[in-house]
């Protein structure tokens, strides 16, 4: 008995707060890792992400802040026309961003069943609770950028309520900030009778009026990007000062990409030859007139939502196909730019192991405070009205 005594102690009592901490980091490390949506964060201005780590105190409490400074509007005082008194403001829009706690924790059934693999446990629980905690930050943050309430799964099916209040996403402090597109960031290809000849309308998107032939081509890339520009949406500056967007699409609006003539002739010359072509070599991502195309499986979709009744039944609504009759899978790709999505990013991950049942069981939990926010800035030189998301359009498909 004092053998076992010993071991318990020495597993989860003994534990150091240096060994916490550092467990805690390492958690932090493979959570960033796992986490799709974390490789195109930083913490500056240009990066798709923008990662906040400081905060702004408010009377509210705590929040994180980043700052949207706009262009200038005026054209200058021309030659030897006096320049003071004709200053112009800098015009700058902050945007705050609500911080909250996400926490999840595994437990093992009890001493005499897992004695032998506690260290085990340990390092299995961080990889399963990494990933976990990775895995819902990445479905928030799409559902974040396609305005969609998360209430919803990535999928388009609802998420399925708790008995006890708080223990939904939708409770979260920043879910309340949660913002459909824009009017002139949310688009929809409009086919008018087959598959490649859909146009791009700016109208906003209309899923109560999808058929399945409103897939995306390549000619869509090529559009968006000149509406991005005309749009003043920035891209990330690479090598060379060369604007670079990004553009998420499912697995399914890919493989339509990869059968459009005109998207595999332009990947194909484009690349390099041989195998190392992204096109044969399997890959993910592709690069197309400037835009890297990524495919993820969270980019938001309704192959689970449910088929309406009849003509009009549901169409439009939340946790529904889209179509007429509420019928047609479809899909919410993004096409980004700079500062796309706002994150906070709040200290490392709390680590807290446990006994229960008198030292018998152990269990460890870890929590994450951070915050999500899709920026927003007032078009034109006024304060109201012309409210557009800043980074992001919305491009809704059939699959």
């Amino acid at each position: 008995m004092s053998n076992l005594t010993q071991y318990s102690s020495t597993n989860f009592g003994g534990l150091t707060g240096d060994q916490l901490q550092a467990w805690s980091r390492s958690f932090w490390k493979v959570a960033r890792n796992n986490s799709f949506i974390n490789q195109f964060a930083g913490t500056g201005s240009n990066a798709m992400v923008q990662r906040v780590t400081e905060l702004t105190k408010s009377s509210k409490g705590t929040k994180a802040n980043i700052t949207l400074l706009a262009d200038m509007i005026s054209d200058g005082i021309t030659g030897d026309n006096t320049l003071e008194g004709h200053e112009e403001a800098l015009r700058a829009f902050d945007i705050s961003i609500q911080l909250d706690q996400l926490r999840f924790a595994n437990r093992i059934a009890g001493r005499l069943e897992d004695q032998k693999t506690v260290v085990n446990f340990r390092e299995q629980s961080r990889d399963t609770l990494a990933y976990a905690m990775a895995d819902r930050i990445d479905q928030l943050a799409f559902l974040t950028l396609s305005g969609c309430d998360y209430t919803l799964k990535n999928n388009g099916a609802l998420r399925t309520p708790s008995a006890t209040a708080g223990h939904d996403l939708e409770d979260l402090e920043f879910a309340s900030d949660v913002s459909a597109p824009t009017s002139a960031r949310s688009m929809c290809i409009n086919s008018a009778s087959e598959a490649g000849n859909g146009l791009l309308s700016a109208s906003g998107a209309n899923t109560a009026s999808f058929s399945s032939f409103d897939t995306m081509g390549y000619r869509h890339i090529v559009e968006l990007k000149a509406y991005a520009k005309d749009n003043y949406i920035r891209g990330i500056r690479g090598a060379g000062n060369q604007e670079i967007f990004h553009m998420f699409v499912t697995p399914q609006q890919m493989a339509k990409l990869k059968l459009d003539s005109d998207f595999l002739t332009n990947v194909r010359n484009a690349g390099v030859r041989g195998e190392q072509n992204s096109l044969f070599s399997g890959s993910s991502s592709l690069m197309v007139d400037g835009v890297m195309i990524h495919e993820f499986r969270h980019v938001f979709n309704t192959v689970g939502a449910t088929a309406g009744a009849g003509s009009g039944a549901n169409a439009g609504d939340p946790g529904y196909k889209w179509g007429a009759n509420a019928d047609v899978d479809g899909a919410r790709a993004l096409f980004c730019g700079a500062q796309a999505l706002a994150m906070a990013d709040i200290g490392n991950a709390d680590m807290t192991e446990d006994t229960f049942d008198y030292g018998n069981q152990s269990g460890i939990s870890v929590g994450k405070i951070f915050g999500l926010r899709k920026p927003k800035y007032h078009v034109g030189s006024g304060t109201s009205g012309n409210v557009q998301d800043f980074g992001v359009i919305t491009v809704d498909t059939a699959q």
